[in-house]
C-alpha cells in the first residue's frame, strides 16, 4: 500500500499589543509631513492596539498530526512581535524604526523579518512563514507575505 500523499495546510495564531508612534519622514519637511500623515504626525505621538495575525504553510506531519507545535510558534512570535513592541514607543525603543517611518506597512515587514529569522529552517516537514496580517485598527489593515520588491514590468 502506497503512503498517503502528503497534505499542506496553513496554522494561524493570533497576538495584541499597544504601542505608540509618529508618523514622520526625515526626507520631508515639518510642512511636508503635517501635510502627509495629518493627526497622525502630532509630535507626541499617538497609540494603537494592534492585532497580528500570523499564518505559516507547511506539510501536517504524519506522526504529530500538526504543521508546527503551537508552544513553539507562542514563543517564536513572542520574541519577535511581544518583546520588541508591547507598550513601546516604536519611533523611540526599537532601533528598526529610527530610520523607517513607523507605519502599520513597516511594522508587517519588522514583523515577518523577526519571524523569519526565528522560525527553524531546514527541518522536515518544512515550514514556512506564509503571511502577516497586521490590523492597527479595525479599518486599517496590513497584509504582508514576504514580497521584498516588485518586479519591473
Amino acid at each position: 500500500m502506497a503512503p498517503p500523499a502528503a497534505r499542506l495546510a496553513r496554522l494561524s495564531r493570533t497576538a495584541s499589543f499597544s504601542a505608540c508612534h509618529r508618523l514622520h519622514s526625515k526626507s520631508l519637511s515639518d510642512e511636508e509631513n503635517l501635510k502627509l500623515f495629518g493627526k497622525c504626525n502630532n509630535p507626541n505621538g499617538h497609540g494603537h492596539n494592534y492585532k497580528v495575525i500570523v499564518t505559516v504553510r507547511g506539510e501536517i506531519d504524519p506522526v504529530s498530526g500538526m504543521v508546527i507545535n503551537l508552544t513553539d510558534l507562542k514563543e517564536y512570535m513572542q520574541q519577535a512581535i511581544m518583546e520588541p513592541l508591547d507598550h513601546k514607543n516604536l519611533d523611540k525603543d526599537v532601533p528598526y524604526f529610527a530610520e523607517v517611518v513607523s507605519t502599520t506597512e513597516n511594522v508587517a515587514v519588522f514583523i515577518w523579518e523577526n519571524l523569519k529569522r526565528l522560525l527553524p529552517a531546514g527541518i522536515l516537514p518544512a515550514v514556512m512563514l506564509y503571511k502577516v496580517k497586521v490590523y492597527e485598527t479595525d479599518q486599517n489593515i496590513v497584509v504582508y507575505k514576504g514580497e521584498e520588491t516588485i518586479s519591473e514590468r
